[in-house]
């Protein structure tokens, strides 16, 4: 009678996010492009909305930023997230997969880690492809008119 050996937990369920190499974290992004679109916080509640308006950057077909390794140099704002960013960024949408292995929800099904297919988020209709425009020279005012309902506000409680 021979020993079968389990297999073996996927990185991210037996991985910190702080002990993960630089491969596994980047291999977390599932590819939607909401962190990359544009933002209005409600002064009053903390609430942040998203708008239909994406970074320069954003290649609107692959939701993938067009410059990844030169995008700070290129869009100095452009946030650099790392494992000790995660309890002050707390605009990242429910579905993000950073947030939701800090908040200990795991992966969803349709991310491409899981579903082993990167158009997957595309299909379950998390990323933003077909949703987004280029930004234009916009005043927070103008960007009010392009707030979104289809990624539900995010309230700041960290």
């Amino acid at each position: 009678m021979s020993r079968r050996t389990p297999p073996s937990a996927p990185f991210w369920e037996n991985t910190a996010l702080a002990d993960m190499d630089e491969a596994q974290w980047e291999s977390l992004c599932d590819g939607c492009g909401r962190c990359c679109l544009h933002k209005l916080e409600d002064e009053d509640t903390g609430t942040v909305h998203f708008t239909d308006a994406s970074c320069r950057l954003l290649d609107r077909r692959s939701c993938r930023c067009s410059d990844y390794a030169r995008r700070h140099q290129r869009v100095p704002d452009c946030v650099r997230l790392t494992p000790g960013d995660l309890e002050t960024l707390a605009w990242l949408p429910r579905t993000c997969a950073y947030r939701r292995l800090a908040e200990g929800r795991g992966l969803a099904a349709w991310h491409p880690l899981v579903s082993g297919d990167p158009e997957s988020v595309h299909r379950a209709g998390i990323s933003v492809r077909g949703r987004v425009r280029p930004p234009r020279s916009e005043t927070p005012e103008a960007l009010e008119a392009r707030v979104i309902r289809w990624i539900p506000p995010v309230r700041r409680t960290r």
